[in-house]
């Protein structure tokens, strides 16, 4: 497998997971803006979306969005235990909190970023919405080890990244205690430090 990627963008959530499971896979730096590849390949003519992360498999098929990808990463290594088994309720509730980061957070974390050039009178409308769904976390990981229960999966991964981008934002999230903690195991995971130290981001 492929993944196409950028520093600390969401791709990084794959990227954890391709670690995690143990699989064969190579990596290509995308310049988002120019829509290039490392060597100069126009990324459009891989994935029309033209965003990260992108999934070359190994049947030359291309997978995009985040969810799709992190949960066929762990399909292919089902003793990993990184998303439940599909005859579970389990498995769902993965589903769910997947699909909860990706529409709930990682959607309403775009509004901060600089390039978006988001009118200032919104600035804090975001920021209220997004700190109510941290303390909806938080109050989660007051009873729970990791997001969906007493283990690392794909949603951890795909949470820790969303998260790492609050630096760059004025959300103040030092009074979340259990939410804090848990990035702080998260973050201290052998394959996590081996993705961030490969992307340049420690």
């Amino acid at each position: 497998m492929k993944l196409y990627y950028a520093p600390g963008t969401c791709s990084l959530s794959p990227h954890i997971i391709l670690r995690e499971a143990g699989v064969d896979f190579s990596m290509v730096r995308v310049d988002l803006m120019s829509k290039k590849t490392e060597s100069g390949d126009n990324f459009l003519a891989i994935n029309p979306k033209g965003k990260v992360p992108t999934l070359l498999l190994d049947n030359n098929e291309i997978l995009t969005e985040v969810p799709a990808i992190v949960k066929y990463i762990a399909d292919q290594k089902p003793d990993r235990n990184l998303i439940a088994s599909t005859d579970t309720t389990e498995h769902y509730h993965q589903i769910e909190w997947l699909n909860y980061i990706s529409s709930e957070l990682h959607q309403n974390f775009m509004p901060l970023f600089p390039m978006m050039a988001t009118p200032e009178v919104y600035i804090p409308i975001v920021m209220k919405k997004l700190m109510s769904h941290f303390e909806y976390i938080n109050n989660i990981l007051a009873e729970r080890a990791y997001i969906t229960g007493d283990h690392f999966t794909v949603a951890d991964s795909y949470l820790f990244v969303v998260m790492r981008w609050i630096p760059g934002t004025k959300l103040d999230i030092s009074g979340l205690v259990h939410l804090n903690k848990y990035l702080d195991k998260i973050r201290q995971r052998p394959h996590i430090q081996d993705a961030l130290e490969a992307e340049g981001l420690i």
